[in-house]
């Protein structure tokens, strides 16, 4: 593999639509991108340098991030790119820049599971987070804006409504607390669309489904991760569930082309979906995934009694408006999609997995790691007051590598077991800012002078992980 700036480059270039001149309105601009660490924000910023150096745009690209060095440490050759500048801030809250803004991305929110962990957070980020950046939009003087939204505004589509159109107004019940994510994101959407009718700006909507590509975590909620996974790495396949959820993927480099032509050309004040229209089960998913990559390997699906009718979860958008007003398109089809994801991925483990890491980290059944914040995550502070703690980044990187590697990450603390005091909040939104990837948060451990288990590792097991590049 090669670097991620390279990489992203040609993932991008290779399609035709990045060597037209739709993009020719991004000459001499100035774009602010939130959210640009993420999956999303990634590719984003691929795809902007390939059109800077395909085309001579002397594009400048402002990204916000809370932690600049985790983003230049995870991925260098991105980060110190000459058309990008990295800024420190949080969303709800950052410095405005000084000088014009020709355009504004704002990718930046939380639907991973240290964000439904906190919804009061979630909510918090992604309704403030919009609010801030919709200001700067209009003192900066910005005339277009892409806000990020999701599919998820529709809330369950009807399962004999084959393709969900943008025009549908179904929701979730907002009674229901599972629903904070796209209550927030419906939210979301509202302040842009009166920012686009108060102000003299374009604000558009992508209302993105399910993707497919590298940097897409494969240990989390996403089945096809979990298929490539298993494909790569396991005995059999695993289905989760009866296999009967339809869903449709578009490959990540076609939808930066997607994101950033939405951008440019997109009706201010209009919402479009952004994803396949291609329809698929999760069994035949599985059954795709394993044809490209594993022939012949076993899959086993949890639950044999499939779902019928209406029982069946479905969330396939329609993308007639973005194919016939901008000419946008399904350019990778799903199986190349998988090859490209898993080619990807087993790059980056042949160079960020050490020669010197224990075996148990190679094998194939995925490992569970109970992992202490106070002296690994977080630095030690005298009166165990953690809000003054700070991230001690090489730990956090190599356990995200853990993380990325397919492993279950738990973190466990005694924050308040002897104070009472409650720590949660503070340390949910600590590891967030410091970007530490997990599955689990759990309080409760005991306060002690010294803890014996015999299967501790010691620190050292971290930094051994991985190789310091």
């Amino acid at each position: 593999m090669t670097n991620d700036c390279s990489f992203l480059i040609e993932e991008c270039r290779r399609l035709p639509i990045f060597g037209q001149n739709h993009f020719r309105a991004l000459k001499g601009a100035r774009v602010l991108v939130t959210g640009g660490t993420g999956l999303f924000g990634k590719w984003l910023l691929g795809a902007l340098i390939c059109l800077n150096d395909l085309h001579k745009l002397e594009i400048e690209c402002e990204i916000l991030t809370r932690d600049p060095d985790a983003f230049r440490r995870n991925t260098p050759s991105l980060a110190d790119h000459s058309c990008l500048t990295l800024v420190k801030g949080d969303v709800r809250t950052f410095e405005f820049s000084k000088g014009r803004f020709t355009h504004v991305i704002h990718a930046a929110t939380d639907s991973s599971q240290q964000g439904q962990s906190n919804p009061l957070l979630l909510i918090d980020t992604v309704v403030a987070g919009t609010r801030r950046v919709l200001e700067f939009a209009q003192t900066s003087g910005t005339r277009r804006v892409l806000l990020i939204s999701s599919g998820a505004v529709y809330g369950q589509q009807p399962f004999n409504m084959e393709r969900i159109p943008e025009s549908y107004t179904g929701a979730y019940d907002p009674a229901d607390p599972a629903s904070a994510y796209a209550q927030a994101k419906r939210m979301a959407e509202n302040i842009g669309a009166v920012y686009n009718k108060a102000y003299s700006m374009e604000v558009v909507i992508a209302r993105g489904f399910a993707f497919v590509g590298p940097y897409l975590p494969l240990d989390t909620h996403f089945a096809i991760g979990n298929f490539i996974r298993d494909a790569l790495e396991s005995d059999v396949i695993t289905v989760k569930g009866d296999g009967s959820p339809v869903r449709s993927y578009l490959y990540m480099a076609d939808l930066a082309a997607w994101l950033l032509k939405l951008l440019l050309h997109g009706r201010g004040g209009a919402a479009y979906n952004v994803g396949s229209d291609a329809g698929i089960n999760i069994a035949d998913l599985a059954a795709c995934v394993r044809d490209e990559l594993a022939p012949g390997k076993e899959i086993i699906v949890e639950c044999r009694e499939m779902s019928t009718g209406t029982d069946r979860s479905r969330y396939v958008p329609s993308i007639d408006l973005a194919r016939s007003e901008l000419a946008l398109d399904v350019w990778t089809p799903l199986p190349e999609a998988v090859r490209r994801t898993a080619r990807w991925y087993k790059a980056w483990r042949r160079e960020n997995c050490s020669i010197d890491t224990p075996k148990a980290v190679f094998d194939r059944d995925v490992k569970k790691f109970v992992i202490d914040i106070d002296g690994i995550i977080a630095s030690l502070v005298p009166g165990n007051d953690y809000a003054q703690a700070k991230p001690l980044g090489e730990n956090i990187r190599n356990i995200n590598l853990l993380h990325d590697a397919g492993h279950k990450i738990v973190l466990f603390t005694a924050r308040g077991s002897e104070t009472g005091i409650d720590w949660r909040r503070t340390t949910q939104e600590q590891l967030l800012s410091w970007g530490v990837k997990y599955h689990e948060l759990m309080f409760g451990k005991p306060a002690a002078d010294y803890y014996i288990d015999d299967r501790m590792l010691p620190v050292d097991f971290l930094t051994n992980f991985a190789r310091d590049d």
